[in-house]
């Protein structure tokens, strides 16, 4: 049985597990947290010298790191990774997307009211320039998901289970989904997809 390592409270995390759950996989799920120092002790820097999580740690001792990476090895071979060159090509794009233009503003905007911490740094110019960078991000989503069910197309992908993560409780940093019904629709058509788990869901 594989085994993840990951964060309940992180969307990044959230991403294996909900992508093991509709695939209907069994897993180990070890907490493993930046903020109570797990991430840093020698034994789980041996295993990912990066010190983050979400990792993925097969049965014969191979790891694989990143949360977009893990998806796309999990999916592989599944509906949820297209065997198409473009097809996979569009579903990479919004991948890359989530990592570069989607996930450091929505998901730190959500981290400054979320985690106590953090609130120090939710500075007023930091908070609108987040607020800011995450709408357009969720613009960006708006257009595609106005002109097709699932962001790489017609059919659910890694790409959706990526972006659904911090999307679905961008509420929590103050953004107002309701600015974006295609948005509401799409996460709508992602919780209505077999095997849907919350956040907060580990196996039993």
């Amino acid at each position: 049985m594989p085994t993840l390592y990951g964060m309940l409270g992180s969307g990044n995390c959230y991403k294996p597990r909900l992508l093991m759950a509709k695939l209907g996989r069994t897993f180990r799920h070890v907490e493993t947290s930046s903020r109570d120092g797990t991430t840093r002790t020698a034994e789980y820097l041996a295993k990912n010298p990066n010190g983050k999580v979400p990792l993925l740690e097969l049965d014969d001792g191979r790891l694989v790191a990143e949360s977009n990476a893990i998806l796309l090895f999990l999916g592989h071979g599944t509906r949820f990774v297209p065997a198409d060159p473009y097809d996979l090509a569009l579903v990479n794009q919004w991948l890359f997307f989530e990592q570069y233009s989607h996930e450091p503003y929505v998901a730190v905007r959500r981290s400054l009211f979320v985690y106590p911490e953090r609130k120090a740094q939710a500075t007023p110019e930091r908070l609108a320039s987040l607020l800011d960078s995450g709408n357009k991000a969720l613009g960006v989503m708006e257009a595609q998901l106005k002109a097709s069910p699932f962001l790489a197309g017609d059919a659910m992908t890694v790409a959706d289970i990526a972006l659904y993560a911090y999307t679905h409780d961008a509420g929590l940093g103050g953004f107002d989904l309701g600015l974006f019904p295609a948005v509401a629709g799409w996460l709508a058509r992602v919780e209505a997809d077999p095997g849907h788990v919350p956040m907060t869901w580990t196996p039993a």
